[in-house]
C-alpha cells in the first residue's frame, strides 16, 4: 500500500494506518506528513469542548449528519480526543462506538485519539491527524476534546471556530460567570435544552456576554450566539450549522481567518521546537549526571530553578 498516495485518494484504511503511525511516533510518519503538507490548508476546523456530560459526542454526531445533508454535502472528519487508560494507554470512552451510526457514510471519517498525558484536552498528535484528514480532502474537521472543564483552552489555538457546550443542571449558571473555558467560545451551545433550567443557563451566558468579558473576538465585530439544541433528537442542529457557517464567513471577510491560521501554525511550530530542543538537550546529559541532579533536588540541596540554570550553563 502506498500510504501517502492512498491517503490523498481518501482511502480509509490508509488514513487510519497513517494516523496510527503518527500516534506511535514511527519514522515514516514524519516523512509522510512532509509530503502531505502542501495538500493541507483547505479544511475548516471546528473545535467542540465543554464539561463531561454535556453531550458533546452526540452533538458532533448530529453535526456531521447535518453537513452531509446540505444541498451541497460536505465531507466530514471527526477527531474525538479521549482520556488515556492508565493500563493500556488507549482511549477509554471510544467515541467511535458512540458514533457508529456514521460508519456507513463514506464521506465521514471518525477517529478516537488518546490524550497520552497531554494537557489542555488535546492529544499530542491531534495537529498531525488534522493534517492527514485535511490532505485527504475532508472539508470540515471536528475536534472534540476530552471534556475536563476549565483547563480545555488549547482547542482555541487549534480550531477556527470553537464551540463551548453547556447543559442545564451541571452548575452552569455559575460556570458561565467564570473566566477560562467560557472565554474561548465563538459559539455557545446549551444542549439537552428540554431539561429544566435550560432557559436559566442561556440567560446566564447572555448576561456574561453583556458584561463584555466573554469573547476573544467580541471587540472585532463578532458576538458569540447562544444556541439551544437537543442533540439526541437533532433539534437545533441545522441552526447551529448556520451559525458555524456564519462565523466562518465572518472570519474570511474580516481577514481574521488568516490571523487565526498564523496563530495556529505559530503555536504548533513553537511546540515542535520546544520538543526537539528538549530531546537534543537531554540526549547530551549522561544518565548518571541526570540522576545525581534529581537526587540533589529531592534532598533539597538545590532548588529546581538553580539546577536547571546550572545544567544549561554546563551544556552550552
Amino acid at each position: 500500500m502506498n500510504l501517502i498516495q492512498d491517503t490523498l485518494n481518501r482511502d480509509r484504511r490508509a488514513i487510519a494506518r497513517l494516523i496510527s503511525h503518527i500516534e506511535n511516533g514511527e519514522p515514516d510518519a514524519r516523512e509522510a506528513l512532509a509530503v502531505l503538507y502542501p495538500h493541507t490548508g483547505r479544511a475548516y476546523i471546528v473545535g467542540v469542548t465543554g464539561a463531561p456530560g454535556t453531550g458533546k459526542s452526540t452533538l458532533v454526531n448530529e453535526l456531521a449528519k447535518a453537513y452531509r445533508r446540505l444541498d451541497q454535502p460536505r465531507t466530514v472528519g471527526i477527531i474525538a480526543v479521549d482520556p488515556t487508560s492508565p493500563f493500556s494507554g488507549g482511549a477509554i470512552l471510544g467515541d467511535r462506538i458512540r458514533m457508529r451510526d456514521l460508519a456507513g457514510d463514506a464521506g465521514i471519517f471518525v477517529r478516537s485519539m488518546a490524550t497520552r498525558g497531554s494537557l489542555g484536552g488535546l492529544a499530542r498528535a491531534t495537529a498531525d491527524a488534522i493534517k492527514v484528514l485535511d490532505a485527504a480532502g475532508y472539508e470540515v474537521i471536528f475536534v472534540e476534546t476530552v471534556g475536563a472543564g476549565q483547563a480545555e483552552v488549547d482547542i482555541a489555538k487549534t480550531a477556527y471556530t470553537t464551540i463551548v457546550v453547556e447543559a442545564p443542571g451541571l452548575g452552569d449558571e455559575i460556570q458561565a460567570l467564570k473566566a477560562g473555558i467560557m472565554e474561548i467560545a465563538d459559539i455557545f451551545v446549551v444542549n439537552k435544552a428540554d431539561r429544566e433550567g435550560a432557559d436559566s443557563t442561556v440567560a446566564a451566558i447572555r448576561m456574561m456576554l453583556d458584561l463584555n468579558h466573554a469573547s476573544h473576538v467580541e471587540g472585532q465585530g463578532w458576538r458569540p450566539p447562544v444556541c439551544k439544541t437537543i442533540a439526541v433528537r437533532g433539534d437545533g442542529v441545522p441552526a447551529l450549522v448556520e451559525e458555524i457557517e456564519a462565523h466562518s464567513a465572518f472570519l474570511r471577510e474580516s481577514g481574521l481567518l488568516g490571523q487565526r491560521e498564523r496563530e495556529r501554525v505559530t503555536t504548533e511550530f513553537e511546540y515542535l521546537l520546544h520538543e526537539q530542543l528538549m530531546r537534543q538537550f537531554v540526549s547530551r546529559v549522561s544518565p548518571e549526571q541526570w540522576d545525581e541532579l534529581i537526587e540533589r533536588i529531592v534532598r533539597r540541596e538545590v532548588d529546581p530553578y538553580t539546577a536547571a540554570e546550572k545544567l544549561l550553563r554546563e551544556m552550552t
